[in-house]
This record gives structure tokens, C-alpha cells and sequence, in this order.
């Protein structure tokens, strides 16, 4: 059993930042990705940033040079750092992890339930 839970969120106003914060746990062997993605009602789920185990990061075009994502591998979490927030920004920020639970079987795919960050104007 894997369980990924979201902390921060809340209100922000524009220009400002924000950081987030998702915590892995249960039988994990071992995490080869995290990331984040965002979504607002009635749209579909956008990837934001994911980072590999190894330290191989990429971005989504909108939020290059103003989020950074990053992992403490010895917690079991990943972080995203947001700066110059703007409206666009606001969404449901989700954590995803692929998390493999013993060595040699399947990796499985682990979600949170979401963190809401409303950026004001």
C-alpha cells in the first residue's frame, strides 16, 4: 500500500510564491519518479514537472524559470517551489509517483489527492 499526501496550497496573491510539498508512504522500494500536475474544473490533468530518482528534471513551457521542482529521496518526498505566481497558476495541484514496492515487480502509478492553490489578482 503506497499512500502520496499534498501539503501547502491556500491563497497567494500574484507575483507572490508558494511551496508544495508531497510525502510518500507505505511499502516503497523505490520511487524512480515524481512529479506534479495541476487541474481545473471541467479541464483535463496537465503535467507541471516531474524528477527522476537519479536527478533528471523537466518542465512543463508555462511554468519554466518560475517553479522548481525537487526531491529529498531520504523522506520519501518531492517539493515544488513556486515563484511569480499568476492567475493561470491557479489549480488543484496533484503529486504522482511512480513507486516500485519490491524489486523485481511492476512499477505502479500513486496519486494524491490534491492541494488547491488559488493565486489572486
Amino acid at each position: 500500500q503506497v499512500e502520496l499526501v499534498e501539503f501547502g496550497g491556500g491563497l497567494v496573491e500574484a507575483g507572490g510564491s508558494m511551496r508544495l510539498s508531497c510525502v510518500a508512504s507505505g511499502t516503497i522500494f523505490s520511487i524512480p519518479l515524481m512529479g506534479w500536475y495541476r487541474q481545473t474544473p471541467g479541464n483535463q490533468r496537465d503535467w507541471v514537472a516531474t524528477m527522476t530518482k537519479d536527478g533528471l528534471i523537466n518542465y512543463a513551457d508555462s511554468v519554466k524559470g518560475r517553479f522548481i521542482i525537487f526531491r529529498d529521496n531520504a523522506k520519501n518526498t518531492v517539493y515544488l517551489q513556486m515563484d511569480d505566481l499568476k492567475s493561470d497558476d491557479t489549480a488543484a495541484y496533484i503529486c504522482h509517483a511512480i513507486v516500485q514496492t519490491s524489486s523485481n515487480i511492476p512499477w505502479g502509478n500513486y496519486w494524491g489527492k490534491g492541494t488547491q492553490v488559488a493565486v489572486s489578482s
